[in-house]
């Protein structure tokens, strides 16, 4: 908008660069003045007249900045229908077979061919083969609120988690289950400490719980005795008779807990109405080794003023300490530091004006690593091969990530071996399969690759701007063979795939490879016209290489190739969830096998959809890979040789040869031509010449 003067409407208009007075330049372009363009000021002559006085320059404004947001918003709406048109559906299949429960699961755990549901009080067994019903345990004061499964060769070890946070260890053997220990369970209620957390190593040696009570948090460490315990089952008399018998968990009577539940199957093999049979027992009256306790680890203390009276005391208390230092050792008096935070508080008053909110207690993640090149071993331990032996943790808002040795006794300190400190605190941490690698997103944004195997930094990378991770998922390393992902049947060194999550809902591929540092590329964009198709969680796919699942929070669930970017299928499951409250699935993808388990709900009358849990029943819906077209050769054709991609790599490079040969024939082709034409050119000068003459 500008104003409109009648008067002068018709006066031209002219535009001029200017700096000061204007002069004749010197005929010499050497005395010419060497000014920067940066100088000159673009002025419109007649800018008076275009000039508006308020308030409608504001006014101006407004409605300028509205036609430019409008324009923005047509243009989105323009670029997503035109995505939209160019979107192709993908293939939507449903779930092979169907598990229906009584209530809404309290966690799910696959292990071998077992599922594992928590329920009320308790919880159950199936047979991932047939769907059956194997064992339902009903006896805890309470519902089972998580649960996990560890293979231990060919048992299971199961750890469910009650709603007090209780947490036991249960051994299934064959055909019995064994109550081992309940970890944190004491008589009195006031002292009972809860289960926040917990993990146990792969080759089920050692087992960490984090846990929280009476305004206090630490971190506890077993050692599982498995070969002891195999060798316990298989000779109970032996074990009766050096042990007494304990108060054990009494198996609720089949009748009454197993009717109460069906199964109802979508696939062939099952029919709906077959009669459930119990295959394993509960054993109450043997008692297997108790987990040794080897330590207990709390969150480090805030650094403050030092207790040492001189620095010799310092040298002597890290004499034996190898790598750096969590920084607690130092030379700081309380003065120095009270000194420090006056200033700070000084310089930053009005940003630290107001209520304070109390600082929750800081919670830890912490993995198990299987190298012996992270601390320094004792010569007289021996670990055995494929065995954990260092834990390493990282507490909330702390920059360092903690080593501690698992060969220790009780009698030794919980000193940690080593530290690993970062720039920024450490907000996310996650280790590859058999711990071959780790990674850690710092609050900043950036991501650390380290190769555990061989003890170095692999690689930094920082996430686009505003971008700040949620969570990390390795994948296991695969190649593109003629036009498919396949796994490598041989070991592959210094190759780390990833999949990152970040806050806002963007999904980012980061690879690195050799001496070559990391890379990140965009999976999925952060949605910003629809929420509600924004990811709140991605699993990857071991029976499908370079595959992963993405769960929205429109309750849908797709699979994606990361290598070619594009969604392959989606699957759907009946849910009734309110649209009011985020969708969080619960799920669980098999390591091993090719499925998948989501949870859902059906109404009891399918015409009809409800949100109310009352009228719905809760199912666990199964899908398993190999009975859809479309992936069934993806994954049983999921490996290639070694002597197949060298012969491909022979044929490319006879190829190669192949087209050297073709371009340095044309090469010489071009240049015969060429030198023909002069030739020719030359003798019909000469021609030319003669006849002249």
């Amino acid at each position: 908008m500008s104003s409109f003067k009648g008067s002068q409407a018709q006066k031209p208009r002219l535009s001029v660069f200017s700096k000061g007075p204007l002069e004749i330049p010197s005929p010499t372009e050497a005395d010419w003045p060497k000014d920067d363009e940066k100088d000159f000021v673009f002025k419109d002559v007649d800018q008076e007249l275009d000039s508006l006085p308020q308030p409608y320059r504001m006014i101006n404004k407004l409605i300028n900045h509205l036609f430019d947001r409008s324009w923005e918003v047509i243009e989105n709406r323009e670029s997503l229908r035109e995505n939209v048109k160019n979107w192709t559906v993908p293939a939507i299949y449903p779930p092979t077979a169907e598990i229906q429960l009584d209530k809404m699961p309290g966690g799910m755990a696959v292990s071998q061919d077992y599922l594992f549901i928590g329920g009320p009080k308790g919880f159950s067994i199936y047979n991932l083969h047939n769907y059956k019903k194997m064992l339902v345990l009903e006896k805890f004061k309470v519902d089972v609120i998580s649960i996990w499964a560890t293979d231990l060769g060919n048992d299971v070890l199961i750890v469910p988690v009650d709603e007090m946070g209780i947490v036991r260890l249960f051994y299934l053997c064959k055909d019995s289950l064994y109550l081992i220990k309940a970890i944190n369970e004491t008589d009195d209620t006031t002292k009972q400490s809860t289960c926040v957390r917990m993990e146990v190593s792969q080759s089920g040696d050692y087992a960490a719980f984090l846990f929280q009570g009476a305004g206090d948090v630490w971190l506890e460490v077993y050692k599982l005795p498995k070969e002891i315990w195999l060798k316990e089952v298989e000779h109970p008399q032996l074990t009766l008779n050096q042990k007494k018998k304990p108060k054990q968990l009494q198996l609720n009577t089949p009748e009454s807990a197993v009717t109460e539940s069906t199964e109802k199957s979508l696939g062939p093999s099952v029919s709906p109405n077959t009669t459930q049979d119990l295959n394993i027992s509960f054993k109450s009256d043997l008692k297997l080794s108790l987990p040794v306790f080897i330590m207990k680890i709390k969150p480090p203390k805030p650094i403050a003023g030092t207790t040492f009276k001189s620095p010799l005391e310092i040298f002597a208390k890290v004499e034996d300490y190898f790598g750096l230092g969590s920084g607690q050792n130092h030379f700081i008096k309380d003065v120095q530091w009270e000194q420090h935070m006056e200033i700070f508080y000084a310089s930053y008053k009005k940003h630290l004006e107001g209520e304070w909110e109390e600082e929750p207690l800081s919670m830890a993640t912490f993995h198990f690593f299987y190298t012996n090149s992270l601390t320094t071993t004792p010569t007289d331990v021996k670990s055995s091969s494929g065995t954990a032996c260092v834990l390493g943790i990282h507490w909330t808002g702390s920059h360092n990530f903690f080593l501690y040795s698992l060969n220790k006794t009780l009698k030794d300190k919980t000193d940690c071996e080593n530290v690993w400190p970062c720039a920024a605190p450490i907000v996310v941490s996650q280790i590859s399969s058999f711990s071959s690698y780790l990674a850690l997103a710092c609050e900043d944004g950036v991501l650390i690759l380290w190769d555990l195997a061989q003890g170095f930094l692999f690689g930094v990378i920082a996430l686009p701007e505003r971008c700040f991770c949620q969570s990390i998922h390795f994948l296991r390393f695969f190649l593109v063979h003629k036009g498919q992902n396949v796994y490598p049947d041989y070991p592959v060194k210094f190759e780390v795939i990833c999949v990152v999550l970040c806050t806002n809902a963007s999904l980012h591929l980061v690879t690195a490879s050799g001496t070559k540092g990391p890379t990140s590329k965009l999976l999925v964009d952060s949605p910003t016209m629809s929420p509600e198709e924004a990811i709140y969680t991605v699993a990857p796919v071991p029976a499908l290489p370079g595959m992963v699942l993405i769960f929205s929070r429109n309750c849908s669930v797709s699979l994606m190739d990361v290598a070619k970017v594009e969604t392959i299928c989606a699957f759907s499951a009946p849910t009734c969830h309110p649209p009011d409250i985020p969708w969080k699935p619960l799920f669980v993808v098999s390591p091993h096998h090719p499925f998948f388990l989501l949870h859902g709900a059906r109404p009891h009358d399918n015409t009809n959809s409800t949100h109310d849990p009352k009228d719905t029943t809760d199912s666990v819906f199964y899908f398993n890979f190999e009975d859809y077209s479309l992936l069934e050769d993806i994954s049983k054709k999921c490996t290639v040789s070694q002597k197949d991609l060298a012969y491909n790599q022979v044929l490319s490079m006879e190829k190669r040869y192949e087209q050297f040969l073709q371009k340095s024939f044309q090469k010489s082709q071009m240049k015969g031509r060429e030198q023909w034409s002069r030739l020719r050119k030359y003798s019909i000068m000469l021609q030319k010449e003669n006849l002249k003459k």
